[in-house]
């Protein structure tokens, strides 16, 4: 068995922590997510590996928010260092970081036809497989069970119905002393999980995806515009003023302690809602996210990470090997069943312990099956910029900074002159 001690590191300015391991020869280093329970399932899998091969492992804990784990990534790569051998990248990263990272498929043996196949498209850029798909996502809704028959509410199916149900519970919620309560939390801050946020919201009013498949820029509609004019309402209102610097984690914190009706965040918040020590155990219930009005749809946002192999690795083959064992059908069971990360694998979804584990698993499938993509694959290396345009202009709607025909109008005319010379 692996003897594991800890040991700090600074990577591109960031502290990050390394669990490492003294006994063998042999040493993998993985980045890993904090995310709720992401570092501590990651910590098992890579012990349950480790023990398996006789090999050590260091898990690395990089930022919890996308854009800065995004950044430390592209320095360290760009460096050609060695120091982390297998990547935890986001669903949108693929074809940003495909030059640096090695053909997994020399290492599947054919596993990668077990899992969602458009992951598989996602994951491979110019014939390469440059990724695993280790847990898929899409955005989802968190409500209160208990509230909503407290105060004879439905479950809303707009974001219209939504937003009156929240004033009406939170309006009565503090009447009853609760003044720190809240109709909806989500995240807000300027940085990725806003575009996630937003994009729902646009997608679900037939708005489009800010970049549509043939890379013509379709973001300034009357229907995003909607969209974002009904999100801006929510500021202090049925949200607080701090949504505006919320992500995932602070959401939760709020939804979790009790202080909200409903929450958009991930499915990895329903194990941690559902723990023993939570106040909200047991009172809350998880569907699709609101249409946009009558005539729009469920929209959530394809989120998931990968694991993908630093072509600068010292090790390349043992580091695939860690890969494969992550990304197995036992090792995402595990997963799903403790944590409710969603499996990339569909048969899991028909696993009678894991949909006694995560019920709304196998209500949600199509919702997690059919998540909308951000424009990732038509942007390719430009994708961060284009997110980085579009929640900076959303934020501005949001903070009263601009109005939504102001903030897409700049929007489409920076998107287009980023395009001028192809995506």
């Amino acid at each position: 068995m692996s003897r594991f001690t800890i040991k700090h590191l600074m990577f591109g300015g960031a502290a990050v922590c390394l669990l490492a391991g003294g006994l063998h020869a042999k040493t993998v280093t993985i980045s890993c997510g904090a995310v709720g329970a992401e570092r501590q399932l990651c910590e098992e899998g890579t012990r349950l590996w480790s023990e398996k091969t006789g090999h050590d492992v260091q898990v690395v804990s990089t930022p919890n928010s996308a854009t800065e784990r995004l950044s430390l990534y592209q320095q360290l790569l760009a460096a050609q260092s060695g120091d982390v051998d297998v990547f935890q990248i986001d669903v949108v990263w693929p074809g940003m970081l495909a030059n640096h990272m090695i053909d997994l498929s020399e290492y599947t043996e054919g596993t990668e036809s077990d899992h969602f196949q458009p992951l598989i498209r996602n994951n491979t850029v110019d014939g390469k497989l440059v990724a695993m798909p280790w847990f898929t996502d899409a955005g989802v809704l968190y409500y209160r069970k208990d509230l909503l028959e407290k105060y004879g509410q439905s479950v809303p199916e707009t974001w219209e119905q939504l937003t009156t149900t929240a004033e009406t519970v939170m309006a009565a919620e503090r009447e009853a002393g609760q003044d720190k309560f809240w109709g909806f939390v989500w995240q807000g801050r300027a940085y990725e999980g806003l575009t996630c946020d937003a994009l729902e919201w646009v997608a679900s009013y037939n708005g489009g995806t800010i970049v549509n498949a043939e890379g013509d820029v379709t973001i300034n509609n009357p229907q995003a515009r909607k969209a974002l004019a009904l999100a801006s309402e929510w500021i202090g209102t049925i949200s607080p003023q701090s949504v505006l610097n919320y992500t995932e984690e602070e959401a939760r914190g709020v939804f979790q302690s009790g202080n909200a009706l409903f929450m958009r965040n991930w499915p990895y918040a329903w194990s941690l809602a559902q723990s023993d020590d939570s106040p909200v155990k047991g009172k809350v219930g998880v569907v699709a996210l609101p249409r946009g009005g009558e005539n729009g749809r469920h929209a959530g946002t394809l989120g998931g990470w990968q694991l993908a192999v630093s072509k600068y690795s010292d090790d390349a083959p043992l580091a695939a090997d860690l890969v494969r064992y992550l990304t197995s059908y036992e090792e995402q069971k595990r997963r799903a069943i403790q944590g409710s990360y969603n499996p990339t694998i569909p048969a899991l979804y028909k696993d009678d312990e894991v949909l006694a584990a995560v019920p709304f698993f196998g209500e949600l499938f199509e919702t997690f099956k059919n998540g909308v993509p951000r424009p990732s694959s038509v942007t390719g290396e430009k994708y961060g910029r284009v997110s980085n345009a579009f929640f900076n202009s959303v934020h501005d709607v949001l903070s009263g900074d601009a109005n939504p025909e102001q903030a897409l109008s700049g929007l489409e005319r920076d998107l287009r002159r980023l395009s001028r010379r192809g995506w």
